[in-house]
């Protein structure tokens, strides 16, 4: 039996949505144990914890405060709105609590490079909750890129993440806020397209960032679809996303190298928890008097021992234990990750607030 002395504690700031998806992955993981929720409201928080069959023991908190001042909470998970996250990142990293954020990260890159000073200055472990990338099938693809035989240099990359929410999405959702949530889609799902493409890179960031004149805004000026272009110079790469909040449910990216060639149509969330795919090929070719193909994609079918969120808190705690064992330094890989995905979202909405000008990051 597992002593829970010596699992990570987490505090989850606020009763979002996507706070239940998380607050089961805390529960499946084997390092971490859920330990308090807080809300603005008492009542809303314990509502959450009954609603979510959450356990008796769990500590709820009528404010965002208390929970930080819990001496016994060691990693918080901050699920709040964009516009919240420099506050209580920064509150939570200064009472040394490890910092879990929802993406995206900040309002800006400056915002997100103060939550990053002080989670370093106060030896606290920071990442993001993009949970792809802890799923064992992204490792098996970034093996497959990395391979200059089968697979080249990257010439370019295509990715889209778009759903289609119910009308009342659009009269209420913080998304569409832009005191609460400015970069809409583009924040949303445009963040694990961006995501997908630096990862794609190495995390090199793009020489120049387009935004398409087809970007349409709500009347309060958020983005609810656009359509980018990336251009690497000395890589002679190109890449273009589309996000959006007016179309079919999508989650794909694919790359095409010079010899080979991936594709994933799930990348954000799984067809199923316990297992995923991604097809590629390598040196195909048409056959003769082009009737044909010389192949079919291949299918690589990985699976996974525990969901991909709960490989994230996984990964997550392993930190948080390490470095209050004084075994490890905090992580700082995840810091910069999130930042080269900021600087690109950044640059994304300048270009967009300019008239769809081409900027150089």
């Amino acid at each position: 039996m597992t002593d829970e002395n010596t699992l990570v504690r987490f505090g989850v700031l606020g009763c979002a949505e996507i706070a239940r998806k998380v607050c089961r992955a805390i529960d499946l993981s084997p390092n971490s144990i859920l330990h308090a929720i807080s809300s603005r409201s008492i009542d809303k928080a314990k509502q959450f914890v009954i609603k979510n069959s959450l356990s008796e023991s769990v500590e709820v908190y009528g404010s965002y405060e208390d929970l930080l001042d819990d001496p016994l909470v060691d990693a918080v998970y901050v699920p709040l709105p964009t516009s919240l996250h420099l506050k209580w990142a920064v509150l939570a990293a200064q009472r040394k609590k490890h910092v879990l954020l929802e993406k995206p990260t900040a309002l800006n890159v400056g915002e997100l490079d103060r939550i990053l000073e002080v989670c370093k200055s106060k030896f606290v472990q920071f990442m993001d909750g993009s949970m792809w990338y802890h799923h064992p099938r992204t490792a098996r693809m970034k093996e497959f890129l990395s391979d200059p035989k089968l697979f080249g240099q990257v010439k370019t990359i295509y990715s889209t993440s778009s759903f289609l929410p119910p009308p009342e999405f659009f009269n209420n959702n913080i998304r569409t806020k832009a005191d609460l949530d400015s970069y809409g889609a583009l924040g949303d799902a445009g963040w694990y397209c961006i995501g997908a493409i630096l990862w794609s890179m190495n995390y090199k960031l793009p020489t120049t960032v387009t935004a398409l004149p087809s970007t349409i805004l709500n009347s309060n000026g958020v983005v609810m679809s656009t359509t980018v272009a990336f251009h690497w110079e000395q890589e002679e790469t190109t890449a273009t996303f589309y996000c959006s909040f007016l179309s079919h449910e999508t989650m794909d990216v694919s790359v095409l190298g010079s010899k080979g060639s991936f594709h994933v149509e799930d990348l954000i969330i799984p067809y199923e928890e316990s297992s995923a795919t991604f097809n590629f090929t390598s040196g195909a070719a048409f056959a003769n008097l082009h009737i044909g193909w010389n192949m079919k994609e291949q299918e690589v079918l990985v699976q996974n021992e525990l969901p991909q969120e709960a490989l994230m808190v996984k990964e997550f705690s392993r930190l948080v234990k390490g470095i209050k064992d004084k075994e490890i330094r905090p992580d700082r890989r995840w810091g910069d990750i999130s930042r080269a995905s900021q600087v690109v979202l950044d640059a994304v909405k300048s270009s967009v607030d300019s008239g769809f000008n081409t900027l150089y990051i």
